[in-house]
């Protein structure tokens, strides 16, 4: 069953959750994980795209944004879709609803700021998970 990760960060601006998610995205990518980069928008998507290349000095993290030619062989994927081009380890969820496919990952990371809007709607997956009987760990930065 798929194990679901809620990482609170204490900041509110959106930028800390992207700079965790890229965090995130190299951890699980040394260790050898695929991971599927889930966004709410194509701008999110270009923004996370961007932001890969530069959130580290000295890391890469070899990723592209998903499509239907999406090659293959590259870890890390980043997109909106309503489907995932092809299976990943990690799902690591930055729009606001949970997707339809995320029981198909080993895990799922749901990335909470301290925006009240936001933690409102990571309360509302929280119980969703809860209510179905994932396995849930809560991880305050």
């Amino acid at each position: 069953m798929t194990r679901i990760d809620f990482y609170i960060s204490p900041d509110s601006q959106e930028q800390a959750r992207y700079q965790l998610a890229c965090k995130l995205t190299e951890k699980a990518y040394k260790l050898g994980n695929k991971v599927y980069i889930h966004t709410e928008s194509s701008e999110q998507t270009g923004q996370i795209d961007d932001l890969l290349w530069t959130f580290r000095d000295g890391s890469f993290i070899p990723h592209q944004p998903s499509s239907k030619d999406s090659q293959k062989s590259v870890p890390v994927l980043i997109g909106h879709d309503k489907e995932v081009p092809e299976e990943a380890d990690i799902l690591i969820n930055l729009a606001p609803d949970i997707p339809d496919f995320f029981s198909q990952f080993e895990r799922v990371a749901e990335l909470v700021n301290e925006n009240p809007d936001a933690k409102a709607r990571a309360r509302e997956r929280y119980k969703f998970y809860r209510d179905r009987g994932y396995e849930l760990n809560t991880y305050n930065l």
